[in-house]
């Protein structure tokens, strides 16, 4: 039996990965903000990515017995344009996002047992140039993918693989956050109410193409138990997206200022 520690545990995805887990008879140790439902069948201890003091604490009792890998499921979700969002939320999704799964990985290392894997959940996005309005979210994970790039070029040296997984949409609590924080946005910006509204109605045709969090925590046991993992696993990726990624940077921008603007 392996024992690998969640984060984001109490979220879509981190349920089902944990559900995944546990049923094939491994041992599933959740970190989130709030402890897990009464009768959930695996430990969730209460901890906050972005409190170094708490996470220590929480890694520490998880780490009890040794670990056989991490999985980062936790994150923040949200968006709007650049120059209008405050410094406070610029900065909060930097530390859930990056900085998270950054501390959890230094505090989780004097655990791992030989051959543990760290494996990231970055977002389809990452790899592509960012869309209006998506920036803070897309920049996040761009940046939480690199840094994956270069954890992986370390901890090989150590036997520990890292593994990248990069899903499009699915159908997990962040989906509803995602049309909040759209709805949020198109009611509050000065600068791009038609934009906003616009891209919008872009953003509600992609969302309904989603995969269920199941399938999401397939591939995450891919990653974990092949003797051999890929460094990035891709999951419902959107085909515009990908064709529009392809493009050189001012045909891009053509196409979104047709797109968008009035």
């Amino acid at each position: 039996m392996a024992r690998y520690l969640v984060t984001g545990a109490n979220g879509g995805m981190g349920r089902a990965i944990c559900r995944r887990l546990f049923d094939r008879g491994d041992e599933p140790i959740g970190i989130d903000l709030k402890q897990a439902d009464e009768g959930t069948p695996w430990r969730v201890i209460a901890a906050d990515v972005t409190d170094p003091a708490s996470l220590e604490g929480a890694i520490k009792t998880a780490g009890e017995g040794g670990l056989d890998g991490v999985i980062h499921a936790a994150g923040l979700y949200d968006l709007g344009s650049l120059v209008e969002m405050d410094e406070t939320r610029f900065l909060r999704i930097f530390n859930v996002n990056l900085f998270g799964a950054y501390r959890v990985n230094r505090l989780a290392l004097p655990y791992f047992n030989p051959g543990a894997r760290v494996v990231i959940v970055t977002s389809e996005l990452a790899p592509l140039d960012p869309l209006p309005f998506t920036g803070i979210y897309a920049v996040t994970k761009a940046a939480l993918d690199r840094y994956a790039d270069a954890l992986r070029m370390e901890l090989q040296l150590l036997g520990y693989p890292v593994a990248v997984i990069r899903p499009g949409a699915v159908d997990t609590g962040m989906l509803p956050a995602s049309t909040a924080a759209l709805d949020r946005f198109c009611a509050s910006t000065e600068l791009y109410p038609v934009n906003a509204a616009r891209f919008k109605s872009i953003v509600d045709r992609v969302e309904a193409k989603k995969v269920a969090p199941e399938k999401l925590a397939s591939v995450v046991l891919r990653a974990l138990t092949k003797k051999r993992p890929k460094p990035v696993y891709r999951l419902n990726r959107n085909p515009w997206l990908r064709l529009l990624g392809i493009l050189p940077k001012r045909a891009q921008l053509r196409i979104i200022r047709r797109v968008l603007k009035k």
